[in-house]
């Protein structure tokens, strides 16, 4: 860490034109620790760009520095012509850029020098001169402050910088409950805290915000499409392109929806099913040693981390059902086995 955020540093001893982006369908970590970082390089002199690929849910849009990101889908020639204008390229959150979708052939193309901090398993080494990975950090937005704090620039720590880090480690802790939020995490978040992170302010505009719609689909979700396997100790939830229409669904109100599969007594896997965006997309959740991340790569063309991963599905929706309940067959021995 001490040896890369050395040349890191080197590197933006000099102002430049900075692009900083991340992973398809932004989440708070992927929001955070951008939005954060961006706050940190322009308080230090440098021209900084937020690009996404896609827009991302209302619940984020508070974030200081939202108003200034570019989404990619839309405005391709404008984020086209500033990355291939950058002198660095800013990888936050993802691994591979397949990840970035249709904004990863102008990543490639710019000449700009890429930095990479992400704390997703198996990174690809070569798409990034600089890297920092730590599959045993909570969330990237952590990792955004141990360079901070390995660059000796935490005097930079300022409310906005606190309040994107905190967002970042608390979705991605699930608010502290998962297994990688460690003393470290939470000494991390005490110095958010004291920088003027507002924590119960920012629980309620992230966890506490949401639409009428939104919990009448999720009453829909858990009234009328939850299967349980209880012998397989599984749980799917599904819902139609026409289901989401229904319901007025806007980007992220299906967010966390698996993790109520996952809360009931006796369930270790837990699978959403939904078909967004002219695809079928799957977010997988276990608990213990169940390791998700490998059926996600396995079968679903996705990723992640042990516990929670996403995929894509090329069949239906009924297809992919289908699919997954053989999977969870395939698995019963450890699904039932005691951890």
């Amino acid at each position: 860490m001490k040896e890369t955020a050395q040349a890191l540093k080197n590197l933006l001893s000099s102002p430049k034109n900075i692009v900083i982006t991340t992973h398809r369908g932004p989440d708070g970590d992927a929001m955070g620790s951008s939005l954060g970082l961006c706050n940190l390089l322009q308080q230090i002199g440098h021209s900084v760009k937020v690009i996404t690929p896609n827009e991302y849910a209302d619940f984020l849009h508070w974030l200081p520095g939202n108003e200034d990101v570019i989404i990619y889908e839309g405005n391709e020639e404008e984020a086209d012509a500033i990355t291939a204008n950058a002198d660095l390229i800013f990888l936050l959150d993802f691994s591979h850029l397949s990840r970035i979708a249709t904004f990863a052939d102008a990543v490639k193309k710019s000449k700009a020098t890429k930095v990479m901090i992400d704390h997703h398993q198996d990174p690809d080494r070569e798409i990034a001169e600089l890297i920092f990975s730590d599959t045993t950090a909570c969330s990237t937005a952590q990792m955004v402050y141990e360079v901070m704090d390995a660059m000796e620039m935490t005097s930079y720590l300022n409310k906005e910088i606190a309040e994107c880090l905190y967002v970042g480690i608390m979705t991605d802790t699930g608010s502290f409950k998962y297994a990688s939020t460690t003393a470290k995490t939470h000494h991390i978040v005490a110095k958010l805290i004291a920088a003027g992170a507002e924590n119960t302010k920012i629980h309620d505009l992230i966890y506490d915000n949401s639409s009428a719609n939104r919990i009448k689909l999720l009453g829909y979700c858990l009234n009328e499409k939850l299967r349980l396997y209880p012998e397989n100790n599984a749980a799917i939830i599904s819902l139609t392109a026409e289901e989401l229409t229904r319901f007025e669904f806007k980007k992220g109100d299906t967010e966390g929806f698996v993790n109520f599969a996952l809360g009931i007594k006796g369930i270790k896997f837990a699978v959403f099913i939904a078909e967004k965006d002219g695809m079928v997309k799957l977010s997988l959740r276990s608990k213990g040693d169940f390791k998700v991340n490998e059926i996600a790569n396995k079968y679903f063309k996705g990723g992640g981390h042990m516990n929670a991963s996403g995929g894509i599905s090329e069949v239906s929706v009924s297809e992919t059902i289908t699919k997954t309940e053989q999977i969870i067959k395939e698995y019963k021995t450890e699904l039932t086995k005691s951890n």
